[in-house]
């Protein structure tokens, strides 16, 4: 037998790349808070986790109390949330870095996203994202000095009726262009009351953070704003409308020698075919074998 070299072991770096921005232990990050801060937080956890049958049903908007306490995640937070519904540090970092609503760094005043998914990408989204680059002389992910705006490429927010579209501090600026998306980032670092396309006035990011964490959002007109689906949403279904266009009604159809199949026999097919067992909790279907008298013994 022929022996075999002797080869150098290989050696896997686990963890994250080291400019890759996923650390939640960022250079100056609070670790703790105090008993004053500990005390409010506490006081406002207590009424969300009470919504929930489940306390650990709670994380998602804990992560939003404590993201409006630091304006990102930090270790005091994490402890935080872990120490309120029991659960391991492990385990609350583990959902607060598969969300990218979750920040892991410090967040200025206003988030400013710019959509660059296709659609807004073809509409103008790479050439608003490239202008807010140049204009604020910040790149993705980063905040201006002043501590205003922190600028971020964002995923499909389902407004792409509107594109291309912006979001800041997720309310919707639609149709914008690089013009005015140096206006309005001029407009929010100069303090003036900005409002979105749709929805009430911006308030600032931590503010946002807390009426995600689900506390009262309790700027004028805040829900009464939103005045529905606006045009272009609706345009398909206005032209439909106005050229009398409906969806195609069943029909019958022969099959197998029976001329008049029609919704009922369908139904009668598609409830025959196999389907997950019910549940305790779920009735069984009518006119099965289970629940049909007139079936027992054939």
């Amino acid at each position: 037998m022929t022996a075999q070299p002797h080869s150098e072991p290989v050696l896997i770096q686990l963890g994250a790349r080291p400019d890759e921005a996923v650390q939640l232990a960022a250079p100056g990050a609070r670790t703790s808070y105090t008993p004053e801060v500990l005390a409010r937080l506490h006081t406002d956890a207590a009424i969300v986790v009470a919504r929930y049958p489940q306390a650990r049903s709670a994380l998602l908007p804990l992560l939003h109390l404590v993201q409006s306490e630091d304006g990102y995640l930090t270790p005091a937070g994490i402890e935080f949330c872990s120490d309120v519904l029991e659960l391991t540090g492990a385990e609350v970092t583990a959902v607060a870095t598969f969300y990218s609503m979750y920040r892991r760094e410090p967040t200025g005043t206003y988030r400013v996203g710019v959509c660059t998914n296709t659609l807004c990408a073809v509409m103008g989204g790479d050439a608003i994202m490239d202008t807010l680059r140049d204009h604020l002389d910040i790149d993705h992910g980063e905040t201006t000095a002043d501590g205003t705006i922190t600028l971020e490429h964002i995923e499909c927010n389902a407004a792409c009726d509107y594109a291309p579209v912006m979001m800041v501090n997720w309310e919707f600026f639609d149709n914008s262009t690089p013009s005015s998306a140096r206006d309005l980032v001029d407009a929010l670092r100069s303090g003036a009351q900005v409002t979105p396309t749709r929805g009430a006035p911006l308030c600032t990011f931590r503010e946002t953070e807390r009426i995600l964490a689900g506390f009262p959002d309790d700027r004028p007109e805040a829900v009464e704003s939103s005045g529905g689906a606006g045009e272009a949403t609706l345009t398909g279904l206005l032209y439909a409308r106005e050229h009398a266009m409906s969806a195609p009604e069943a029909v019958s159809r022969p099959d197998d020698g029976h001329p008049d199949v029609g919704a009922e026999a369908v139904a009668e097919t598609v409830r025959d075919k196999p389907a997950p067992a019910p549940s305790a909790t779920v009735p069984p279907q009518p006119n099965t074998t289970e629940t049909d008298p007139s079936t027992k013994g054939e």
